[in-house]
């Protein structure tokens, strides 16, 4: 049999896949069911590499426990001799989901491999045909891990765990049987210190990907999770498996983003500006586009994020006239520190039809920012929908610290702090105040 029979038969139309299957034997048909290999999609098998720590961060529904339960179970097979931990939040889950669940240890034994298995659940032990064990762990109670010895171990759900540190000291202290002795971190991401340190470690490699990214999950359960939670801080997390974390001193909290959130715009608005930031070259940087709205109630909302990358001076110009005439803008403010006057030039040339304002960045993007990211704690300014691109990069902008953030450069931050700026920050300086003698 090929080495990825599953893969072949892809490959074959509909008569010759069923010509195929019924000519198979059983025997060939349960060795294509239990060829892990074949079956499993990208982010389920183990890396390459001299790894020491194996992380799989995956949204819900991703296959996790599924490549932790094969994992494993290959294991065994290959070391009759092998002490393995199966760590859980709680003793509960780790029977329920990586013993007894669907994706479990017991589920994917192959056929000729079940009556042999032997599963001890009071005294949490799990011995499998070849001979080797697996005992059963709870998190909550880190002593339990102190003192047992192990070849490998499967952490679940170890970003919900309570006492996440301390579980994961005592196991690496008892993980030095045999030659290469191994963990496998299967989990959805969450921005907690144990987790952290983790995938910061030497020797740690990192697969996952989106609850999507399944073939198995139904296209209902799938569509209806992404409509209800796309963009937001949980669907990045739970659905996406991307990990969210605040970085040291950031501007823009994750926290504080999600409660400056609002659902739409505002129905009366007095003012609309576009901030853009141009890109040096149209193989540099994004050109950031960002629509920020004056409400009625004195908020400024953004509205719209419409950055591009790629295009010419000429191209994202016309970007920003569609941005204009889209949404009525009354003026467009643009960075001049690269290009200078052309960045006017290319704009008006793109027949804008509005008040164009240049501005000159004489201080650091995050000390620019400041005043806006003030605007949002004290909630003077609010994002008017999920802008997950514009949120990674605000959460990038930190105090003293300079931007720690994806990418080379907060494009599409400092295009929204421009229009903050503009709509907001001035329009306060410039009002008359009154002083007490």
């Amino acid at each position: 049999m090929e080495h990825h029979p599953v893969r072949a038969l892809e490959e074959l139309d509909d008569e010759e896949l069923r010509r195929v299957l019924a000519e198979l034997s059983e025997a060939d048909r349960r060795a294509l069911e239990a060829h892990w290999p074949s079956w499993a999609h990208e982010g389920q098998l183990a890396p390459e590499g001299p790894w020491r720590t194996w992380t799989v961060l995956a949204g819900r529904g991703f296959g996790k426990t599924k490549a932790g339960a094969e994992w494993v179970s290959a294991f065994a097979r290959a070391h009759p001799d092998a002490s393995i931990a199966l760590v859980a939040a709680t003793a509960e889950e780790a029977r329920d989901v990586m013993v007894e669940g669907r994706s479990g240890l017991l589920a994917v034994a192959r056929f000729e491999e079940r009556e042999a298995m032997v599963w001890q659940p009071s005294r949490r032990r799990l011995v499998f045909a070849s001979g080797a064990q697996a005992f059963l762990y709870s998190a909550a109670n880190p002593e339990s891990l102190r003192g047992p010895e192990h070849h490998i171990a499967w952490c679940d759900e170890l970003a919900k765990w309570r006492y996440a540190e301390a579980a994961w000291y005592n196991l690496g202290l008892g993980l030095r049987l045999g030659t290469n002795p191994r963990a496998l971190v299967t989990t959805t991401p969450r921005g907690v210190p144990a987790l952290r340190r983790i995938l910061a470690a030497p020797r740690c490699a990192t697969t996952g990907g989106p609850t999507w990214a399944n073939p198995h999950n139904a296209e209902d359960f799938v569509a209806a999770q992404v409509e209800a939670h796309d963009g937001t801080r949980f669907g990045r997390q739970e659905l996406e498996g991307i990990l969210l974390e605040d970085v040291e001193g950031a501007l823009w909290t994750r926290e504080l983003i999600e409660k400056s959130r609002v659902a739409s715009v505002p129905g009366d608005v007095r003012r609309v500006v576009i901030g853009v930031d141009p890109p040096a070259s149209a193989e540099g940087d994004a050109c950031g586009i960002v629509v920020v709205l004056l409400g009625a109630d004195g908020i400024g909302y953004v509205a719209a994020d419409l950055s591009v990358a790629g295009l010419s001076p000429e191209g994202w110009a016309k970007k920003v006239e569609a941005a204009a005439q889209a949404w009525g803008a009354d003026r467009v403010v643009a960075e001049k520190n690269i290009g200078g006057e052309m960045v006017g030039a290319v704009l008006r040339g793109a027949d804008v039809g509005l008040p164009v304002t240049l501005v000159h960045a004489g201080d650091g993007k995050s000390a620019r920012a400041e005043p806006v990211a003030v605007l949002f704690e004290s909630g003077k300014a609010k994002f008017a929908g999920r802008f997950p691109e514009l949120e990674d990069e605000l959460a990038g902008l930190t105090y003293g610290r300079g931007y720690q953030g994806p990418g080379r450069s907060p494009d599409r931050a400092d295009a929204m702090v421009w229009a903050l700026t503009e709509l907001l920050v001035r329009r306060k300086r410039s009002e008359p105040r009154i002083s007490l003698l």
